[in-house]
């Protein structure tokens, strides 16, 4: 795991629409008085002061017991408050990290919002994970093929300019590309970086094939047809 030292015990924030994956950025806006609460616990002495919650992604059919305790995909990911502006009505606007994954083994409902003992995915002291060069180099070019698809040639050299190391990069491409929630739940619950990586180019040739087929078949037949 990283360097912080994630505790045993943590806030969970279950969204229906948002995954959090290591070595990214997520900004949020906290408004509802339960995750107000959390915020505050957070930052401050009641647990230790972590600065730390773990991002979960609710299953599906939430909103029948939002306001309650509707299940949660048990795979996260903690993140350590960055940014964090407390306005004058009680809301906040913060930026989490990503620290690492983690597996919820004992949910807590001791308070208005939910905690956990957890288990991080990957025990601290683990070197940081890495890709074999053709694998890299594979997911590289299906990048590329798919932002040639979406016209975003551009925007992809700028993100390879970057020259981020492998597990800064699947992790970028896993949290920014236009994948729906649970395609994101699927890549952060993978056994490893190149199982992760192997799932994003997946992803990638079947968004490729869709977008090319859609794009045939808005395409005018000819007059003599």
């Amino acid at each position: 795991m990283t360097q912080d030292r994630t505790p045993k015990v943590i806030p969970l924030f279950p969204l229906p629409a948002t995954v959090l994956f290591p070595k990214t950025y997520l900004p949020l806006h906290i408004f509802e008085p339960r995750y107000r609460e959390m915020i505050e616990d957070a930052l401050g002495d009641s647990d230790g002061g972590s600065r730390m919650i773990g991002m979960v992604l609710l299953k599906e059919n939430w909103e029948k017991d939002y306001y309650g305790c509707p299940p949660i995909h048990p795979i996260g990911c903690v993140g350590r408050i960055m940014q964090v502006q407390r306005l004058n009505d009680g809301r906040y606007n913060l930026v989490l990290y990503g620290l690492d994954t983690f597996r919820v083994r004992e949910p807590l409902l001791d308070r208005s919002y939910r905690r956990a003992w957890i288990e991080p995915i990957r025990s601290a002291g683990d070197p940081a994970p890495a890709l074999p060069e053709p694998i890299r180099s594979e997911l590289v070019a299906a990048l590329q093929i798919y932002a040639q698809a979406r016209g975003w040639e551009s925007q992809i050299r700028t993100v390879l300019a970057m020259r981020l190391d492998d597990e800064g990069l699947v992790h970028l491409l896993s949290s920014e590309l236009d994948l729906t929630p649970i395609e994101k739940q699927f890549l952060l619950e993978s056994d490893g970086l190149i199982r992760q990586c192997r799932r994003l180019m997946d992803l990638l040739g079947f968004m490729t094939d869709e977008r090319r087929s859609r794009k045939e078949a808005n395409r005018p037949s000819d007059a003599g047809a």
